[in-house]
């Protein structure tokens, strides 16, 4: 009851649980005395609040949450997180000693039929997301070296909003104060400053759907070449063959959609839709329809080379 609600009168305790206040009392000091950091509140009846304290007490988990944590645990290692598949062995032998045997047993079946494929992108450190979280929450300004893709090196100072994670790659969406823009940093290209900066007034955000606007902006905005294609089959269908951190597929109805992708080359980009296994009209760039007539006869050459050598 403490977890779900902060703040409690010592009689409204008593009521829900059908028993004395001196109960109350008795059952607050044993968890007191199990490290759970629970102030004394003044007033009618006296009141009691759970609080944040400087160790952890121990965790209540019904049966889904537990086997969630653990589940969760077991497939970290592929995160892409520094260190985080040892720190997660550490948590989980902890956690085991307390599972019950009706959980263990779905916990080892689980795991046993979960394969995680580890991450080949730049791992960051825990610390660093920790302390960009922590400005997040504060609005504080945070000053940072920053390594563009072309390897140059510039020093940033921004509002930062939020933290996305595609799968593979963590990046910072921030309020850029010299370029007067909003920003998406890759957080394994930082390197921060200490300290913060001043606090902020936080602007509205550039988009509702942050991990969609974070998405456009590393696979098409950051490119020489933006194509819009139009796809003949539904979004949820295109989807699974566009990974996230190669374009943003949009529904327009049930049978298609709309690609967004980028790169700096237009081969790459006539290759890259040929291969979706999907009909599809390019929108822009016009220059992208020529590289694909040069591909199409390039692969017909290939494909028929043969027969008009014997004809």
């Amino acid at each position: 009851m403490l977890q779900a609600h902060r703040e409690w009168s010592g009689p409204d305790l008593a009521d829900r649980l059908k028993v004395s206040p001196r109960t109350v009392r008795r059952d607050v000091d044993k968890l007191r005395a199990l490290g759970y950091p629970i102030n004394a509140m003044g007033g009618v009846g006296g009141g009691y609040q759970l609080a944040a304290g400087t160790s952890l007490p121990p965790l209540l988990l019904d049966d889904e949450e537990a086997v969630a944590v653990a589940v969760g645990l077991r497939t970290a290692a592929g995160g892409a997180i520094t260190g985080i598949a040892e720190i997660s062995v550490r948590a989980l032998a902890k956690l085991d000693q307390v599972l019950p045997s009706r959980l263990r047993h779905q916990v080892n079946a689980l795991s046993a039929a979960l394969v995680t494929m580890p991450t080949l992108a730049p791992t960051v450190d825990p610390a660093m997301l920790t302390a960009i979280a922590s400005a997040v929450r504060d609005h504080e300004r945070l000053r940072f070296d920053y390594t563009a893709r072309d390897g140059a090196a510039t020093v940033r100072d921004v509002e930062p909003y939020r933290l996305v994670h595609d799968g593979q790659r963590w990046y910072l969406v921030a309020w850029d104060t010299r370029r007067e823009g909003w920003r998406s940093f890759r957080v394994d290209r930082m390197a921060l400053r200490i300290p913060n900066g001043p606090r902020f007034t936080p602007k509205p955000l550039p988009a509702e759907d942050m991990a969609s606007y974070v998405a456009s902006a590393v696979t098409s905005g950051q490119y020489r070449y933006r194509a819009v294609i139009t796809m003949h089959g539904p979004a949820s269908e295109v989807a699974l063959e566009v990974p996230p951190s190669l374009g943003v597929v949009e529904p327009v109805d049930d049978r298609t959609c709309v690609l967004r992708i980028g790169s700096t080359s237009l081969d790459h980009l006539a290759v890259w839709v040929a291969a979706f296994g999907f009909g599809f009209e390019v929108q822009e760039p016009p220059e992208l329809v020529e590289h694909l007539r040069t591909l199409s006869c390039r692969l017909h050459r290939a494909a028929w080379a043969e027969d008009c050598a014997r004809g």
